[in-house]
This record gives structure tokens, C-alpha cells and sequence, in this order.
């Protein structure tokens, strides 16, 4: 995490890797980790508020009913990424979650699934041991893309993983660390 990056640092000392369970924040850290491929994670973080708006608060109803029009209307919008690969996956992905949603009972039940309903936690003690995806990443995201959700590849996947909680990786010496175990 860049020092003295107020945004970076309320992101990591409020939100980063605190166990999310709730399915439309979820779908929120689903949109905007899909939206930061290629891109920085400050310049999504800059552009959430946009997101919240132009993507109805992430209400994922809504959004798996968006047509062309609304694809249009995005691509205008100055305050979201305007990559029309990337606007499209949102609504299709939306569709994808409401299925899962509908089969599972919720996205939050399927996704926890794959690390059966445990959280992970790395031994983190340098940078060096970060690493850029994990099996389990690629076996959720693996079985996502079967489902047909875009932009989510195992990288991605392992940063949502670590964004909402289900992998620990806070570096040990991290003050978030112990308070960010879930109490399996």
C-alpha cells in the first residue's frame, strides 16, 4: 500500500480484507474489481462514487436489466471507465450472479463454497510473499467463467478474494491482520 495515499490507506484500514457476507457488496467489489483490469486500484477507488451512481448503487436487479440504452448512457459517463467490454460484462454478470443467487440461495453461500466456509490466511511477512493468484482463485473463477462472467480471470478473482475477506493477507505485523480474522 502506497504510504501517505489517504484514499489507499482508509481503503486498507476500513474495508480490505474485512469477511464480507453480504451479496450486494458482493456484486459491488465483483464490479469494481472487474472494472480495474489493467488499470491501477487507486484509479478505481477514485471512480467508486461514479460507480455507485452510474450502476444504481449496485442494486444487481437493476443493473441485469440494463439495455443498450444504458450502455450508451455509460459510455458517456466521464466518472466510470468507459471501456464498453467492460460495461457490458457488469450487466451481464449481474444476470450470471442473480442465477447463481437463484441456485445457491445467495452469491455470498456459492462463493464462501469454494474455501468451505473458511477463511484462508497467508503468512505474509514481506512483499516477496505476495502472490498473484491461488488455486482456489482459479477454481472459482474457473467455474464463473463456465457461468459466463467476463473480466474476472484468477488474478482478479484472488484480489476480490482478498478484498472481501475470504483470504487473510494482511502481512502478519499488519495491525488489520488479527482484527480481520474471521472466527471460523
Amino acid at each position: 500500500m502506497p504510504k501517505g495515499n489517504t484514499l489507499y490507506e482508509k481503503y486498507h484500514d476500513e474495508e480490505w480484507g474485512v469477511p464480507v457476507f453480504d451479496d450486494q457488496k458482493l456484486f459491488e467489489f465483483i464490479v469494481l474489481e472487474s472494472a480495474q483490469a489493467g488499470l491501477s486500484w487507486e484509479t478505481i477507488l477514485k471512480k467508486r462514487e461514479g460507480y455507485k451512481k452510474a450502476f444504481k448503487n449496485f442494486d444487481v436487479n437493476k443493473i441485469a436489466k440494463f439495455n443498450l440504452a444504458d450502455v450508451g448512457r455509460l459510455m458517456r459517463d466521464s466518472n466510470i471507465i468507459r471501456n464498453r467490454l467492460k460495461i457490458t460484462s457488469t450487466i451481464s454478470n449481474a444476470q450470471g450472479f442473480l442465477k447463481i443467487q437463484k441456485e445457491f440461495g445467495s452469491f455470498s453461500k456459492y462463493m464462501w463454497g469454494f474455501l468451505k466456509n473458511k477463511q484462508m490466511a497467508h503468512k505474509i511477512k514481506t512483499q516477496k510473499d505476495y502472490k498473484t493468484t491461488i488455486k482456489e482463485a482459479e477454481a472459482l473463477s474457473a467455474d464463473m467463467k463456465k457461468r459466463g462472467f467476463k473480466f474476472f480471470g484468477s488474478t482478479i478473482c484472488y484480489a476480490h478474494m482478498q478484498a472481501v475477506g475470504m483470504v487473510n493477507d494482511h502481512m502478519e505485523k499488519c495491525f488489520r491482520y488479527k482484527w480481520c480474522m474471521r472466527k471460523n
